[in-house]
């Protein structure tokens, strides 16, 4: 099959390991407070996927990202992975906004229900995630998935694991 037009995309991102380190220290709130204001970098998985940090408050964590070719699947619509990562991200978040410095977290189970297709035409969504529940080892957070007239595209669920160790972090992974 032949295409008569040439597509293609560039991505570059920051050191992640850098990243974590400039971020020792501070808690979840700080953390993404400083991504939102572009003193930290963001990830690289929001920099591969286009999301943005759209608003932070303690417990509330909103992305956003206006739907692209690139996000296609074979269906012609944006790829539930994506969305799912979207919804994933602002519950760990959220969740990750209400812990303090040296305290991280890992999503332990997750659930999608895609409700109905997000494409180029549906212009920029967001993913609203909120905490639910935060005790000391074990978090659940929800989240919504809207376009700009608020029409719901996907609700998720989550439920996260709490560690103090910083196991989960990364830091020094190869």
């Amino acid at each position: 099959m032949t295409t008569t037009e040439d597509r293609s995309r560039l991505v570059t991102w920051d050191d992640p390991v850098a990243s974590w380190k400039a971020a020792s220290g501070l808690g979840g709130i700080e953390v993404l407070r400083a991504i939102e204001e572009g003193d930290l970098p963001a990830p690289p998985v929001a920099r591969l996927l286009g999301i943005e940090v759209e608003q932070v408050s303690e417990g509330l964590v909103t992305f956003a990202f206006e739907p692209a070719e690139y996000h296609y699947n074979p269906l012609g619509t944006v790829h539930g992975g994506i969305l799912t990562t979207v919804l994933d991200s602002a519950m760990g978040c959220a969740v990750h906004s209400r812990l303090r410095a040296g305290v991280t977290y890992t999503t332990l189970e997750l659930k999608v229900s895609f409700l109905r297709p997000v494409r180029v035409t549906t212009g920029r969504v967001r993913g609203e995630g909120k905490v639910v529940h935060l005790g000391g080892r074990v978090a659940t957070a929800e989240a919504h998935l809207v376009d700009g007239d608020g029409a719901l595209y996907a609700h998720a669920t989550s439920t996260c694991l709490i560690s103090s160790s910083g196991a989960f972090t990364g830091v020094g992974a190869a």
